[in-house]
């Protein structure tokens, strides 16, 4: 079974996102959104356009959405089949949470991983 395919997106938080975010944009040229985010395409090895995004995003801290972990930060994995990924965690005994999110965007699972930080799984929409 193939697991993760790729990064979907990284996620961490600050005190202060919206001076975090502008010195992204002006020092390292990141074309940080209205929604505290960048999308970067995926291309292939001769920068041709390929399917898939890596997300980036600067959350408000403290943010619920990395509980029950206390890291600042959170990685969003690619995955080809989310369901028969998180059966198969579950039985090599890793702390799976319960909650599977499904929508318009995907489906989404969440793994805590042996040193306590949380780690999303997602399964884009098909076709993406």
């Amino acid at each position: 079974m193939k697991r993760v395919t790729g990064i979907g997106g990284v996620f961490f938080q600050s005190e202060n996102p919206v001076a975090i975010r502008a010195w992204y944009k002006e020092h390292l040229g990141i074309d940080v959104q209205d929604w505290g985010g960048a999308s970067f395409p995926w291309a292939d090895a001769d920068g041709n356009p390929a399917a898939g995004t890596t997300v980036w995003n600067i959350a408000k801290a403290p943010s619920d959405y990395f509980a029950p972990s206390n890291a600042p930060f959170m990685i969003n994995y690619r995955v080809a089949d989310l369901h028969e990924l998180v059966k198969a965690l579950r039985s090599e005994g890793c702390n799976v949470l319960e909650k599977i999110e499904e929508s318009e965007f995907g489906k989404f699972a969440w793994v805590i991983d042996p040193d306590g930080n949380k780690v999303e799984l997602w399964e884009p929409p098909a076709g993406q």
